[in-house]
């Protein structure tokens, strides 16, 4: 058998077996860890460009990357899926000129010393980013980075053949109830735009700027806004709480 054939048949039996036992409930994430010796696994949604959400995370700080990236609009997955090719930091203290000004500092402060994206995708079609990564610095090995290009191929043909049994502009319920797609962001994104006469884009750009001033979770602010708690107006110096 070929080298890739012996490396599906070997994650295959390992996806077989695992527990499963992150948030969201696939055992992909949970095997890219195995595979790749890291600390934890994502694999982040994406569509036009933008992150639609997460749909496994295996640990607290691997749904901080991936909440991160989402608020901020910046990071490795972001970069592997617009690139279509690997973003390997195996330091991420060493980048002379980070690849991520605002991520980067947020990612050190959490205990994340190196971290490594590849993008999920069949063919032309993309659908998002796997992302693992360390507590401590050092490089994937040639083994580590080829096995995780297997399980982003797999992770990609699962996510179709799931989305395949769903009717036509719905998601399938075993994707839909593992992930997290921050639709209160959509509709907090909707509001604003009517309200402000701005594209869907500005008003999460705004959105994104107010949970990163404040500190809290971008899906906190967006319930704040469908909730009418939180006001913006066309003036950005004005917008204030009830």
């Amino acid at each position: 058998m070929s080298d890739n054939t012996n490396r599906l048949t070997k994650i295959l039996s390992l996806l077989a077996t695992s527990q499963g036992s992150g948030i969201g409930g696939t055992p992909v994430c949970e095997v890219a860890t195995h595979v790749t010796g890291c600390t934890g696994a994502s694999i982040m949604l994406l569509s036009d460009d933008h992150s639609k959400g997460s749909l496994c995370r295996t640990d607290d700080v691997a749904a901080f990357i991936e909440e991160t990236q989402y608020a901020l609009g910046e990071g490795p997955s972001i970069d592997a899926y617009l690139s279509g090719r690997s973003v390997l930091a195996q330091n991420l203290r060493s980048l002379s000129v980070p690849h991520w000004p605002v991520f980067t500092p947020l990612a050190l402060d959490k205990g994340i010393e190196a971290i490594f994206s590849f993008p999920v995708r069949i063919g032309a079609v993309r659908l998002g980013a796997l992302n693992v990564y360390r507590s401590e610095t050092g490089a994937l090995s040639t083994d580590q980075r080829s096995d995780a290009l297997v399980l982003s191929d797999v992770a990609a043909r699962t996510i179709v053949s799931l989305q395949a049994y769903a009717a036509p502009g719905t998601l399938s319920q075993e994707i839909e109830n593992g992930a997290n797609f921050h639709f209160v962001v959509h509709q907090a994104a909707g509001i604003l735009s009517e309200q402000l006469g701005i594209s869907v884009q500005d008003a999460l750009v705004r959105i994104r700027a107010r949970a990163f001033t404040d500190d809290r979770s971008i899906d906190d602010v967006a319930t704040d806004i469908v909730n009418h708690v939180l006001l913006f107006d066309n003036d950005l110096s004005n917008e204030d709480k009830d």
